[in-house]
């Protein structure tokens, strides 16, 4: 996240004496990706982190591919997936590509272990649930519409106070970021960005675990989870500044770009990836030219895939959707709006609807786990009862 934040005891200069009351060493640590070049944070520790009890045997999480080169339509199901108490066993990823996993999860209990990824920055998004992101950099909370930015290395465990809980995920290998076009040059998010920095939520609390024992840590790392046993608490941070660091915005704090005619998607963009942008769409007023046609036009995903989540509300292109569906609209052919929406649309002031959007601009290969999922022949919905659509 492009701005700095501070939490806990720090010295007053980087890499110098800071002693504990006893007299002993904090112990400190560089924790960023990009090499030294990009966002990190200095994180200061109770016990050296290096120190490892036992690596238990690892396992494989590979999803696995069903097809690898898409051009259909496809929908599915999203709250098809069987709710799990395990929260990595929960989570099945149905889309991937060199750049980033797509998956779902249902996870219904807090897991008795910490969890990092290694290899990616995650997008949390909660349809269903509440709880707290609890984590080496502290505690975020967290309610239905949040969008969790973890950033990878972080050490977390999802404390959930609820059981039915559904959300979708993104795994990115490279930064999640701010739209650039919505930052100035010092990173600051400008005057016409659709939100800013005073609707993210950060960690405000720092709660230092001075705890010995056996402390699991499952680290993901090339599809693979590593069971990892610490002496300490993982949490044994005592104070911590930088850039990276996790953090939540929610969806209901984007507040829309409108305009006379039809906005691209470009306007409801939230975050950016390597080679990927997330959109929210949000309640919104309409188009206000007296002649706007406010469903969008049919247009060619000719470089980028599009995935669409839908969450709540009436989706005004679509025919037939529901919350917890998922639509894949691959690049190569044009798509629209489901027949009837056009004219539907006409004369319409408003939308209450809200979903996520996944445009990936490298093509997306399906997993098994995505085909249990697919609602058949969803293709025909432009073509429907063999009627050609004026």
């Amino acid at each position: 996240m492009p701005f700095y934040h501070r939490l806990g005891q720090i010295p007053r200069k980087r890499h110098v004496v800071f002693r504990k009351p006893g007299g002993g060493l904090y112990q400190e640590e560089l924790v960023g990706t990009q090499g030294f070049g990009g966002m990190s944070a200095l994180v200061y520790h109770l016990y050296a982190p290096t120190q490892i009890r036992a690596i238990e045997s690892p396992y494989p999480v590979q999803p696995k591919i069903a097809i690898e080169n898409n051009i259909s339509p496809l929908k599915f199901e999203g709250f098809d997936v069987p709710p799990v108490d395990d929260f990595i066993d929960s989570r099945r990823v149905l889309f991937v590509n060199a750049d980033m996993s797509i998956g779902l999860a249902a996870p219904t209990a807090a897991p008795d272990y910490f969890f990092k990824n290694a290899d990616a920055d995650e997008i949390l998004f909660i349809h269903h649930g509440r709880g707290e992101l609890q984590t080496m950099f502290g505690t975020v909370p967290f309610e239905p519409g949040d969008y969790l930015v973890v950033p990878r290395g972080t050490i977390y465990k999802m404390e959930w106070e609820t059981r039915e809980n559904r959300l979708l995920f993104i795994e990115s290998h490279g930064p999640v970021l701010t739209p650039r076009r919505y930052r100035n040059d010092f990173g600051q998010l400008l005057e016409h960005s659709p939100f800013c920095e005073r609707d993210i939520k950060r960690p405000e609390t720092l709660e230092t675990f001075d705890e010995r024992g056996d402390f699991e840590v499952r680290i993901k790392k090339r599809n693979t989870i590593f069971p990892f046993l610490y002496p300490f608490h993982p949490f044994d941070v005592v104070g911590w500044d930088g850039y990276h660091y996790p953090y939540a915005f929610n969806i209901r704090d984007f507040e829309p770009l409108t305009g006379r005619i039809h906005m691209p998607p470009p306007i409801h963009q939230t975050f950016e990836g390597r080679n990927f942008v997330v959109c929210s769409f949000v309640p919104r007023l309409y188009d206000y030219h007296p002649e706007a046609i406010p469903a969008p036009y049919h247009h060619s995903n000719v470089d980028s895939d599009e995935i669409l989540y839908y969450v709540d509300g009436n989706f005004m292109s679509r025919n037939d959707v529901r919350p917890g569906q998922l639509t894949l609209h691959p690049a190569g052919i044009p798509h629209g709006p489901h027949p009837g929406a056009i004219e539907r649309s006409i004369g319409q002031k408003e939308t209450q609807e809200l979903a996520v959007m996944i445009d990936p601009f490298n093509p997306l290969m399906i997993t098994e786990d995505a085909l249990k999922l697919e609602v058949e022949d969803y293709y025909r919905v432009w073509y429907e009862n063999g009627v050609i659509q004026p």
